[in-house]
């Protein structure tokens, strides 16, 4: 159980790494996404299951600090993916990814 029940009440995936690139949380639906419902992908390492292209932009994010913003499409579902650091006593402890359901016709304000 979280410490945070709610986490696992939201409808888009959680997912927390530390600077080592091991997996140390998910939420229940980056589980239910991921790892087929179970703690499975908990300990094991981010980079087995990306890309080497994805590999070497986690890796920059944790050296840097910086985040990273995008949007996919797979199997017909339209996603938000954002991967942003979280620090401990000033420096980069981990990566923390949210990946969002986004509707295709998403719309965009702009508020001044």
């Amino acid at each position: 159980m979280p410490e945070y029940p709610w986490i696992d009440t939201l409808p888009g995936a959680v997912t927390v790494c530390n600077r080592d690139g091991f997996i140390i949380f998910m939420n229940q639906k980056s589980k239910d996404t991921f790892s087929n419902g179970d703690e499975g992908m908990i300990g094991q390492s981010i980079y087995d299951c990306h890309s080497p292209e994805s590999v070497r932009i986690i890796q920059e994010l944790l050296l840097s600090g910086r985040s990273n913003s995008y949007t996919i499409s797979k199997n017909g579902v339209r996603k938000f993916i954002h991967q942003t650091p979280f620090f401990q006593n000033g420096e980069v402890a981990g990566l923390v990814e949210f990946s969002f359901v986004i509707p295709e016709d998403l719309p965009h304000h702009i508020r001044d």
